[in-house]
């Protein structure tokens, strides 16, 4: 269970959704969506104050799964911004205002350990992965027990 100020969801590894209707059958969205349409959409923290907008969102590839979203917080027209490795589940999608809420003070925010536009972090250093997830209070993703190829990847391979 993730409970966050203001917002109570359940979630294993990803982004929580609220504000919208999660039965619709009428085609993808908002649990499944094209990632380019999530890039530019902005983040609030729960006071609703502008933390920035999502850049970018990096793909674990060996686990098929949403390593972090990049975050672009300050600056002026995109120059002084700082990024910030979001860990998925840190985020919540609003769906109805089409934006990400992230529970961190705007000042904490300010502080988080960042990076710049030519040196990316590796997400696949745990120590460095660790870190970000427990700044943002959050479990990491390989935590949580979940083989998305196990099951699946055994019984296909089984039809061939």
């Amino acid at each position: 269970m993730v409970t966050r100020t203001g917002i109570d969801t359940t979630t294993t590894g990803g982004a929580p959704i609220v504000g919208a209707d999660q039965t619709r059958s009428d085609g993808p969205g908002p649990e499944v969506m094209d990632a380019k349409t999530l890039i530019g959409d902005s983040v609030v923290n729960t006071a609703g104050e502008d933390l920035g907008d999502l850049k970018s969102i990096m793909l674990d590839v060996t686990t098929g799964r949403i390593a972090y979203a990049v975050l672009s917080f300050g600056g002026f027209f995109g120059v002084g911004n700082k990024l910030f490795a979001i860990p998925w589940s840190a985020l919540t999608l609003d769906a109805a205002e089409k934006r990400f809420i992230l529970d961190i003070a705007k000042d904490r925010l300010e502080n988080a350990p960042g990076f710049d536009k030519d040196h990316w972090p590796s997400m696949a250093d745990r120590t460095w992965a660790d870190e970000i997830h427990a700044y943002y209070d959050v479990k990491p993703y390989w935590d949580d027990n979940l083989d998305v190829r196990t099951s699946a990847g055994s019984e296909r391979s089984k039809v061939f």
